[in-house]
Order: C-alpha cells, then sequence, then structure tokens
C-alpha cells in the first residue's frame, strides 16, 4: 500500500514523526534556525558522577549526538547553554563540531537573545530545550520551546512540546527529527544514510 503525502513531507518516515504533533507546533518547530539545548537533564539525565579526586563525570546518549549532527547537516545553527561549567560539556561539543557553547549562564532568556542578535537571527526563529526553573526565560523568548517528560510541571506549561523519551536517553534525538520533519529535511538524511561519512562521531 502506498502513503500518500502532504506536499510539503518528502519521506514517509517524515509523516511518521508528525503524526501526532500538533500544526501549530509544526509551524513553530519549521521556522526554526537556531536551536539552543540545555545540558543537564537534557543532553544527560541530570545524574553527576564524582570521580576520587573530586573531577565531575557525565553520560551522554549516542543517539542525541547524532540527532545534533544531522541537526547541523540539515542546515541549522547548534549551541549548547548550561548553568554549569566544566570542560566535560566543551569536550562534548567539540566532538560534534558544535562551536557555541555557553556555560556559567545565569540569566538564560538574556543570553538567547543575545546569541539570536549574534547569529542574524530572530528570537521567533529560535529554539530552546529545557528542563528546569533556569531555563523558564530562554523558553519564554524563544519561538520554539521544548522540555523532556520529567521536568516539574511548571516548566512543562512553558513548552510548546514535549519529548516521549528521556533527558540524556534520545529526548535531543526525538526533538532534533521533529524539526528535520517539520522542516521536510530527514528524507534526504533517510534516503542516503552515510551522509554524515563512515564513523562520524555521535
Amino acid at each position: 500500500m502506498t502513503m500518500t503525502l502532504p506536499p510539503s513531507i518528502t519521506h514517509p518516515a517524515e509523516a511518521l514523526v508528525l503524526a501526532r504533533i500538533a500544526p501549530g507546533v509544526r509551524e513553530r518547530a519549521a521556522a526554526v534556525r537556531l536551536m539552543v539545548f540545555d545540558v543537564d537533564g537534557v543532553l544527560t539525565d541530570g545524574s553527576l558522577y564524582y570521580g576520587e579526586t573530586g573531577e565531575v563525570q557525565k553520560r551522554f546518549h549516542s543517539l542525541d549526538g547524532h540527532g545534533l549532527r544531522l541537526l547541523m547537516e540539515g542546515g541549522l545553527k547548534v549551541a549548547l547553554m548550561t548553568g554549569r561549567s566544566g570542560p566535560i560539556v566543551a569536550r562534548r561539543a567539540a566532538e560534534l563540531g558544535i562551536s557555541e557553547v555557553m556555560q556559567g549562564v545565569r540569566d538564560k532568556g538574556a543570553a538567547l537573545a543575545e546569541l539570536a542578535q549574534r547569529s542574524a537571527v530572530q528570537l521567533n526563529q529560535t529554539g530552546y530545550m529545557g528542563d528546569d526553573i533556569i531555563d523558564l526565560p530562554a523558553m519564554q523568548r524563544a519561538g520554539f520551546a521544548a522540555s523532556v517528560p520529567n521536568a516539574p510541571g511548571y516548566v512543562s506549561q512553558a513548552a510548546h512540546w514535549i519529548a516521549t523519551q528521556p533527558g540524556g536517553g534520545g529526548a535531543v534525538r526525538e526533538c532534533c527529527d521533529l524539526l528535520l520533519a517539520s522542516q521536510g529535511r530527514l528524507g534526504s538524511f533517510l534516503a542516503a544514510p552515510g551522509l554524515l561519512g563512515p564513523g562520524a562521531i555521535q
């Protein structure tokens, strides 16, 4: 049986990703040109592991890393923004080719506005994915606000879309797929799975 796709959908998988997405959310996602992600609780599960000498360790998921790579290959600007500071985030960003990393941020709303201006992007063309109180100012200013399923209720209420997968366990990948599908760009990667090249870091 052949699936009939809407004119803006280029691949059946895009229709699958967008099947349960409200039209208004899809429109917001389609407008995003700069997507910013919180780290703790979004790119990680929020856990902090301390080594014997006091160094902090975090766990990242390869699915999320691949999603971020796809997002950048799809033409979107990607940035990481966190209230904490440390070398782990910078290292992970470098592995993925993310050059815009903002650490030690206290006012994420102001930081998002400044980043948008510096990137020549309107605020309604920005997206932000967060999970806690510190993320609310950025979520409230972004054109597309996303969150994770275990975020506090008052944070979830500020989100236009909430992932079904947990932070650090596929939530970011789910968000990346939504953005790419909404913009009709996911199909090109599915048609050419090796587009990122062999051995691409995830």
